[in-house]
Parts: structure tokens; C-alpha cells; sequence
């Protein structure tokens, strides 16, 4: 059989016919086959593909050339940390964000907050969370949509800034000293997957339960019982959370100072020096479905039982865009959640959205814009980090934003010392979260704020930075 012509990817899946109960045929098996042999860029790209990771072979080497690590603005003069094998990203962006201003109130190079000290009461919470949500739940089939999400995802360890925002308000906070990593802090799977059979068996006890006539105070007085093993594992693991601690420090100057014993509470309102609460999270949701200028939750989506709602206000890209750059100029790094794994070359440090040119390998188009990435899966928050640098230009009058500076915490072995840069274009595609001052919003989206926001699935791509 003689080969076909070569022809585009778009041509080559619109010729192939099925039979008629779905299925390929062996005959148009080798019709596919035959194409491909006989395309000479195909066979050029198996060969490479075949004998080196495709990255290599689509990375663009014009846009590595032209894309460098200088900025116009820069906050950071600090080393970066390390979440480890944990996916604490939120919560060490949260922290690397305040820690900001605690360095300079204490007049001193390096500091952290405790970030095992976060964990504890974030994983602590978030099985209260879930229980509660079971006990509002038991008069579903165990198999409803809702109750079976809640039991596929309890205790991940994303999360959100409101969420952050929660732990430090009924928590505090306690320098690292106080409550330093443990393996399961930095590696967290087995620990997770510990609790995660206790809060399963605890919701089977509660839904029995409650077959049986529990009420809800009942019920709750089962719930503590199961809370009381989940704290029990959680200090093995990781540790038991200080109630106090002795606070002293040598500062940049060799000057020595002593606060004495402090409370977590204590130490939080003392250095933390952002008003966390007036902290608002603006999110660029492109779908049909989520309007601009309106605010979202996502069902389902807490940890701290009580706590304020995370709760989003959909703004256009550039808006995003245009706070980010004028906090970072106001001198304040800026928390923020993206897609992290999409156009990525790690051991630079980068992020462009043509970094790696796919379509040349594969001769073939990917045509989901950023809305449809999200409505069909392809997109979604995965990683949270902080903004401490921008690249601004004049163009008519106006500051444009050309590239990001990325603070990660993936420790200081890739990028520049663990520093990452993002062109913008990047941004447009991939970003999709920023909180922010309110006095950076723009008068005319405030007033969302105050309204009740559209509830979201507890399976929304929109929540997925806590899972």
C-alpha cells in the first residue's frame, strides 16, 4: 500500500473514520500507520523523543535567550525555604509573606516562622472540617456525589489564603525554633494517609451512627472522641504545638534582645505587621460561567470550623496584573496561586507560555484557551508562591509589566537560588489567584465584596489549590 501524502494533525484525525459500533479498524490502524511513516518530521521527531525527554527537544531556544533574571523592582535580599515533600505551598507562601516585615521589625537577615506549628492545627482543623461536613451529610447515600468527594479528599495539605488567614487568628504563630520540622513535616504522605483512615473510619462510626437515632449532639460527642486520636497522631508526627515559649534573639547589629515567654497569639500580634484580615482574594476565572466583578466560594472548602469563608472576587487579568505591580512598587511582596507545572523549565527557573513548542514536535495545533482549560480540565491552581520582583516599562504613559520575580519554596537549588521569572505572558495564561490589599481594589468591584457570593461545586477547578 503506497504511503500518503504527509498532511497537518488536524487533517490526519479528520480523515480517519470509525466503523459503525465505534471501534478503529485494523484497516485504518494501518492507514494512521502508513501517514506517519510517511511523514518525514514525524519519524525526526520519534527518533529525538525516543532517545531524550521531549522538554528537551521542544524547548525554545529563542525564548530561554531573551528571557533573563534582571527586574526593576525587587524586595527580596533573603534565601529562600524549602516545603520539602509537603504540599504546605500555600501556607509557606502565606508565612515567607509575613515573615517580611518581622525581619525587619526585629533588625534581622534570616527568619521563619514555624511552619510545622501551621501544619499541626491546619491538619487538627481540617478533620473537624470534615467531620462536621460528615455529620451534615448522614442522611445521603454514602455514595451521593458530595459525600463521596468528602470522603476522596479530607486532609490534603493545599490550602487557600483564607484559610491561612484562620489558622493565624484563633492559633498565632511561633518562630521555627519553637516548633522545628520533623520528617513527616517535610514528608508528609504517610502521616497523611494515617489520619486519612482514621477520619474514614470515624465517618463510617458517625453514619452508623446516626442510622441508628444519634442526634447531632450525639454525634458530636463522638466526634471529639475521633479528634482526640487525630490530635494524638498528629503530635507523634509532628510534634506538640507550644502553648508558650521563651522568645530571644541576636539582631543584624550583635545587639541581644529578650521578650521573655510569649503565647503563639501573643507573638503574632507582635510581629506580624500586615492586617491579614484586610487581605481580599481576587482570582481571573475566564469561564462563561463566573461573571467579572462577581465574588465565589467553593463548597465544602475550609478547614477551620467557624472560620471566614474563602471566598473570591473574579477580576479581568489585567486588573490582576495592575494590583500585583503596584503592591510589589508599594514595597510588599504579593501571595499568589497559578498553575505551576504548565511551560516550566525548572532548573532555570522559568515560566513562558510559548516556552516549549509542542506543536512543531507533534505537528499539531492545542487550541484550548485558557476558559476551555479550565471547563475540560486541563488547568487548575496547583502550587501558591509570592511575587517579590517585577520588570516595569513605560509604554504610552503607562507601567507594563514585562516579567515577574517568583519567590518558590523548593529550597535554593534551581532558578537563581530558588528565585524564579515569569514573562508575562505567562501570567495571562497561567495565573489565577492573588490576595490583596482592599485598598489596591478598584472602588467599582469593593462593593462585591459585601454581596453573597455564587456557590461553587465542592469539585470546582476553582478549589483545587487546597486539594
Amino acid at each position: 500500500m503506497a504511503s500518503a501524502p504527509p498532511t497537518s494533525g488536524h487533517e490526519v484525525v479528520t480523515s480517519i473514520q470509525t466503523s459503525s459500533d465505534g471501534s478503529v479498524t485494523a484497516l485504518k490502524i494501518g492507514e494512521m500507520c502508513a501517514r506517519f511513516e510517511g511523514t518525514p518530521s514525524a519519524r525526526m521527531s520519534q527518533n529525538a523523543v525516543c532517545k531524550h525527554p521531549v522538554d528537551q527537544i521542544a524547548l525554545s531556544r529563542g525564548v530561554v535567550t531573551t528571557s533573563d533574571h534582571t527586574f526593576s523592582h525587587v524586595l527580596d535580599d533573603w534565601e529562600v525555604t524549602n516545603q520539602k515533600a509537603s504540599g504546605r505551598c500555600w501556607m509557606f507562601a502565606g508565612l515567607n509573606l509575613l515573615r517580611v516585615g518581622a525581619m525587619k521589625k526585629m533588625n534581622v537577615g534570616a527568619f521563619e516562622f514555624s511552619q510545622n506549628y501551621t501544619f499541626f492545627w491546619d491538619k487538627f482543623e481540617r478533620a473537624n472540617y470534615f467531620l462536621e461536613r460528615i455529620i451534615q451529610t448522614v442522611d445521603r447515600l454514602v455514595d451521593d456525589r458530595h459525600v463521596a468527594f468528602l470522603l476522596s479528599r479530607p486532609l490534603d495539605d493545599g490550602g487557600q489564603w483564607n484559610m491561612f488567614v484562620n489558622l493565624i487568628e484563633k492559633h498565632g504563630l511561633v518562630p521555627q525554633a519553637a516548633m522545628p520540622e520533623t520528617e513527616s513535616s517535610s514528608n508528609s504522605r504517610k502521616m497523611n494517609s494515617i489520619v486519612l483512615s482514621k477520619l474514614r473510619e470515624g465517618a463510617r462510626s458517625l453514619r452508623d451512627a446516626a442510622a441508628d437515632g444519634a442526634d447531632v449532639r450525639e454525634l458530636r460527642s463522638q466526634k471529639m472522641q475521633i479528634l482526640e486520636v487525630v490530635h494524638r497522631i498528629l503530635a507523634i508526627h509532628l510534634g506538640t504545638p507550644p502553648s508558650s515559649f521563651d522568645w530571644q534573639w541576636q539582631d543584624k547589629d550583635k545587639m541581644f534582645h529578650r521578650e521573655g515567654e510569649m503565647t503563639p497569639a501573643e507573638f503574632a500580634k507582635k510581629y506580624v505587621t500586615v492586617p491579614v484580615d484586610e487581605y481580599v482574594c481576587l482570582v481571573h476565572d475566564p469561564r462563561p460561567t463566573s461573571p467579572i466583578g462577581k465574588t465565589f466560594t467553593v463548597e465544602c472548602l475550609g478547614n477551620v470550623e467557624g472560620g471566614k469563608m474563602v471566598k473570591y472576587l473574579n477580576v479581568d487579568i489585567d486588573t490582576m496584573k495592575r494590583i500585583a505591580m503596584q503592591t510589589i512598587q508599594d514595597g510588599e511582596p504579593v501571595w499568589m496561586g497559578c498553575d505551576v507545572g504548565k511551560m516550566m523549565e525548572r532548573e532555570l527557573g522559568l515560566w513562558d507560555a510559548k516556552l516549549y513548542d509542542y506543536e512543531s514536535v507533534y505537528d499539531c495545533a492545542f487550541t484550548l484557551d485558557k476558559a476551555d482549560r479550565l471547563q475540560y480540565h486541563q488547568t487548575q491552581m496547583t502550587h501558591a508562591m509570592l511575587f517579590t520582583g517585577v520588570d516595569v516599562h513605560r509604554e504610552d504613559g503607562q507601567d507594563i509589566p514585562r516579567r515577574w520575580r517568583v519567590e518558590n519554596s523548593w529550597g535554593d537549588k534551581n532558578g537563581k537560588k530558588g528565585y524564579y521569572m515569569m514573562n508575562d505572558n505567562w501570567f495571562d495564561q497561567y495565573m489565577f489567584e492573588i490576595a490583596a490589599r482592599r485598598q489596591y481594589v478598584p472602588d467599582n468591584l469593593l462593593s462585591a465584596l459585601e454581596e453573597d457570593p455564587i456557590v461553587l461545586p465542592p469539585w470546582d477547578p476553582m478549589g483545587a489549590l487546597a486539594r
